[in-house]
C-alpha cells in the first residue's frame, strides 16, 4: 500500500492504541534481529504493516503460542531463471520455505532478449505475494569472447532505474572493463549512481588488491568468494560478504569460520542459482540457515544474515525485522535451531502453512506473460554431424576438469585419444567432447573442447541454459548422440535433453527464451526427476548436478578453463587458446 497522510494517521492511531489493529499476533516469542535477544509482546498489524509491539487488541487474533517469530527471509542474490520457472511459479516454491523477498538479477533472460527480457520478468512478478526486487544486468553481453542475443548499454538500462522494484546494477562481472575504465562500463556505473542505485560485484578470481578497484568504482557486494581468505579480504576492504550455497556452488562451509559477532552484520546468505528440485526438496536460504546452524553458527546470527543484514545491504528499510513501521512479513517457527517453519505471512496475510502454499494468496490466474511480450526463438545455422569434428594437432590437449560443487574448473593437460587427426571421446579416462553451438543469430559458431568429470558411459546431455550467453551446450560420448540432442533442443525451442546411445530418453522443454518453462512448477519438478533418472542411466556422476554443472562450463568470467561458441577460453590469460598443446608423440 502506498503511503499517504490517511494511511499514516491510521497506523499511528493503532500504534497509540486509539484504534484496534487489523490483526494481532499474540503469545509468540519474537527474535529481535536488532539486539539479538528473544522478546515477548503482541504484534499489531494494520494495512500489512506492523504498528507496534507490546499489548494490543485487534479485529483478528493469531495465536502463536509455543511459536518462535522471525522476519520473512530475504534471498539477496538469485537468478529466478535458474529455477526454470516463471516468477509466479517460483514464488509458489519459495514462499513455503519462508522466503518473502528476493533480490533478483535477470541477466539470463536479458542475454537472450535484452530489455524485453527484463520487462518480461518485471511483468510476471507483478502482484505476487512475494517482493521481487531487480538489480539490472550489468554485462549484456557478459564478455566479448562469446555470442549472445542482445546488447544493453547505459541508455537502455536507465529507464528501468525509475521503477520502484529496481534497486540498481547487478553483478559486474567484467572486471577488466572496470579496471581499465572502459567508457561503456563507466557509463553504466555512473548512470546507476546518479539514480542512487546500488551496484553488486562479481569478483571471481580477483585478488585482495584488485578488490580496491571494485570498491573505488562504487561496487559494494560480492558473492564469488570461495574460501575463508577471500571472505576476510572482502570484509576487510568494506564489502558486504555474500555467502553462496546453491545447486552447484556450495561455498558456505569454507567461509563460515570467518563470521564473528563483530563482522556478522556485514554478511548475508544467498542462493545465486538453484534448480527447482533442490528448491522444493531442500529449500532456499532457509536451507543455508539450517546448514550454518548445524555447523555451529549462532541461530540468531544466521537469521540476521537472511533478514535485517540483507535488507540493510539493499536499502530496504521497510523489510527484515519485526518492529513498528516494518512490513508485516514474518514466519511462525516450531523450533529456531532447525528453522522448522509452520506458517508464513506476507503483509500480515497467511500465504503458506505446513510447507504448502495458500492458493487464495495468488488470486485468480493472470494472462501469461508470453502473450504480452513475445521472446526470441532459437536460431541455429544448419549444421551436420561433421561440424562436431574436433581436429587436434597433438595427443596432449588442454582439458577442462570439473571441481564438484564449484563454478571454478581446473586447467589440465592430458594425453587423449586421437584418430585420423580428430579427438575421440574416451569414457575409460572420462575425457568427453564438449560443444557450444551459437543459437541466437545463426552465426554458425561452434566451440569445441574436452571435459573431464561427467563420467558418462554413453549418450549425451544438452541444454540451452549456458551461462551467461545461453547458447546450446552439449557433452557426449559420441557425435551421433550429441547431434540427436542438438536437434531435439531445436525442435523444443530450448530446454534440457538426455540421449542414450541413439534415442532421446528425457526432455524438459523450456520455451521461454530457452531458459524457463511455461508450465506449473509441479510439472517441471516431475520432468526434472525424469531427466535425473535418465542421466543416471547413462552413467553420469552423482557427485554434483550434471545439468547445472554443464550450464556453467560456458562462463568465461570464472576460472580456470571454459568453452564458448568461439572456442576454448583461458581465464588467466583472458583469451581463447588451442585445444592442442604439443606435437603428437610417435
Amino acid at each position: 500500500m502506498k503511503i499517504n497522510a490517511a494511511v499514516l494517521k491510521k497506523r499511528v492511531a493503532v500504534a497509540a492504541r486509539r484504534e484496534p489493529a487489523d490483526t494481532v499476533v499474540k503469545n509468540g516469542t519474537i527474535v529481535n534481529v536488532f539486539t539479538g535477544r528473544m522478546m515477548e509482546g503482541d504484534i499489531a498489524i494494520v494495512d500489512g504493516v506492523i504498528a507496534g509491539i507490546g499489548t494490543y487488541e485487534g479485529r483478528e487474533t493469531i495465536d502463536a503460542s509455543g511459536k518462535i517469530i522471525v522476519p520473512g527471509l530475504i534471498d539477496g542474490h538469485v537468478h529466478i531463471e535458474s529455477s526454470m520457472l516463471l516468477p509466479r511459479e517460483f514464488a509458489k516454491v519459495v514462499l513455503p520455505h519462508g522466503v518473502t523477498t528476493v533480490v533478483t538479477d535477470p541477466h539470463e533472460i536479458a542475454n537472450v532478449a535484452g530489455a524485453d527480457g527484463i520487462q518480461y520478468m518485471l511483468d510476471d512478478a507483478e502482484g505476487l505475494p512475494l517482493d521481487a526486487y531487480v538489480m539490472l544486468p550489468s554485462c549484456v553481453p557478459a564478455t566479448e569472447f562469446e555470442s549472445n542475443g542482445a546488447t544493453l548499454n547505459a541508455d537502455q538500462l536507465a529507464p528501468f532505474l525509475s521503477d520502484p522494484q529496481v534497486l540498481g546494477l547487478a553483478e559486474v562481472m567484467d572486471f577488466p572493463s572496470v579496471a581499465r575504465g572502459d567508457d561503456r562500463m563507466m557509463d553504466k556505473l555512473v548512470t546507476t549512481q546518479r539514480h542512487n542505485g546500488l551496484i553488486d560485484g562479481h569478483a571471481a578470481g580477483i585478488g585482495r588488491d584488485d578488490l580496491n578497484i571494485y570498491m573505488a568504482a562504487g561496487i559494494r557486494t560480492d558473492h564469488e568468494g570461495i574460501n575463508s581468505q577471500e571472505a576476510q579480504d572482502r570484509l576487510d576492504l568494506g564489502m558486504y560478504l555474500m555467502i553462496r550455497e546453491g545447486t552447484v556452488a556450495k561455498d558456505m562451509e569454507a567461509m563460515l569460520p570467518v563470521i564473528t559477532e563483530r563482522n556478522a552484520r556485514r554478511c548475508v546468505f544467498v542462493t545465486d542459482d538453484k534448480l527447482p528440485d533442490d528448491l522444493i526438496e531442500e529449500g532456499s536460504v532457509d536451507h543455508i540457515v539450517r546448514l550454518a546452524i548445524q555447523k555451529g553458527l549462532d541461530p540468531i546470527i544466521a537469521v540476521q544474515m537472511v533478514t535485517i543484514n540483507t535488507a540493510e545491504c539493499f536499502g530496504l528499510r521497510h523489510l527484515g525485522a519485526i518492529a513498528a513501521g516494518y512490513q508485516a512479513d514474518f514466519l511462525l517457527l516450531d523450533d529456531l535451531n532447525s528453522l522448522s517453519i509452520d506458517q508464513v505471512y506476507k503483509k500480515g496475510q497467511l500465504v503458506a502453512r505446513d510447507q504448502k502454499i495458500i492458493d487464495a494468496a495468488f488470486g485468480s490466474s493472470q494472462p501469461t506473460t508470453s502473450q504480452r511480450h513475445p521472446l526470441p526463438k532459437l536460431h541455429v545455422k544448419g549444421m551436420t554431424q561433421d561440424d562436431l569434428n574436433l581436429p587436434v594437432q597433438s595427443n596432449e590437449c588442454n582439458v577442462i576438469e570439473i571441481i564438484p560443487n564449484s563454478l571454478v574448473t581446473r586447467h589440465r593437460v592430458e594425453t587423449v585419444k586421437v584418430k585420423d587427426g580428430l579427438f575421440i571421446s574416451d569414457t575409460e579416462n572420462d575425457q568427453l567432447k564438449l560443444a557450444v553451438v551459437e543459437r541466437h543469430k545463426a552465426t554458425g559458431n561452434i566451440g569445441l573442447g574436452i571435459v573431464k568429470g561427467f563420467q558418462l558411459k554413453e549418450g549425451a546431455i544438452a541444454t540451452t541454459i549456458a551461462h551467461d550467453s545461453h547458447n546450446i551446450v552439449v557433452v557426449g560420448t559420441s557425435d551421433d548422440a550429441m547431434m540427436i540432442a542438438i536437434q531435439e533442443l531445436q525442435a523444443s525451442n530450448g530446454g534440457i535433453v538426455v540421449v542414450d546411445s541413439q534415442d532421446v530418453r528425457a526432455v524438459l522443454p523450456l520455451p521461454v527464451a530457452g531458459l524457463m518453462s511455461d508450465r506449473p512448477y509441479e510439472e517441471v519438478y516431475e520432468s526434472l526427476k525424469g531427466l535425473n533418472e535418465a542421466i543416471a542411466r547413462i552413467g553420469a556422476t552423482t557427485a554434483f548436478n550434471p545439468c547445472l554443472m554443464l550450464s556453467f562450463l560456458t562462463l568465461p568470467v570464472i576460472p580456470e578453463l571454459k568453452l564458448t561458441d568461439r572456442g576454448l577460453f583461458e581465464f588467466s590469460s583472458n583469451s581463447h587458446i588451442d585445444v592442442s598443446v604439443s606435437p603428437i608423440k610417435a
